[in-house]
């Protein structure tokens, strides 16, 4: 932010150009999620009598651009994407070269009974659904009384 006098900046005369490259980064998401970049890893979870389904948007990814890993309960969805630009001119000399690069993750404790074979993972249409199953708790002993002789 510059500051300003009488509505001009003390620095247009110095300065009389702005800054592509921040534009740039200013778009970045946008160039690497698409139009759908305000929606991205939006969750709805809906519980049944026997688990739950967690849908999850993933707009623009591809499948393997997604890892889900279980670990002392916790689920974690990741969904990592790059993007590569490079422009050249008619004598094939580099002019820009751009790369941007974004991860995003969501975590979800599921418990820490489950296994990753428990859970099932489907992608399709910009959805990841997973199908998480309830699990009881293993059932502590029951408390018995030893008698003490003598």
């Amino acid at each position: 932010m510059f500051t300003n006098f009488f509505g001009d900046s003390i620095f247009d005369d110095l300065m009389d150009f702005t800054f592509p490259a921040m534009r740039e980064l200013e778009s970045a998401d946008r160039k690497l999620y698409g139009k759908h970049a305000a929606h991205v890893m939006r969750t709805d979870v809906r519980e049944h009598d026997d688990g739950y389904e967690v849908d999850i948007d993933l707009p623009g990814f591809k499948k393997d651009e997604i890892s889900l890993e279980l670990e002392n309960g916790n689920l974690t969805v990741t969904a990592a994407k790059g993007l590569d630009k490079d422009e050249k001119d008619t004598k094939g000399k580099l002019i820009r070269c751009e790369r941007y690069s974004g991860t995003m993750q969501r975590s979800f404790f599921v418990g820490k009974n489950l296994t990753e074979e428990d859970i099932k993972a489907k992608f399709e249409d910009g959805v990841l659904t997973l199908t998480v199953p309830k699990k009881e708790q293993p059932k502590l002993p029951e408390k018995k009384t030893i008698m003490i002789e003598g």
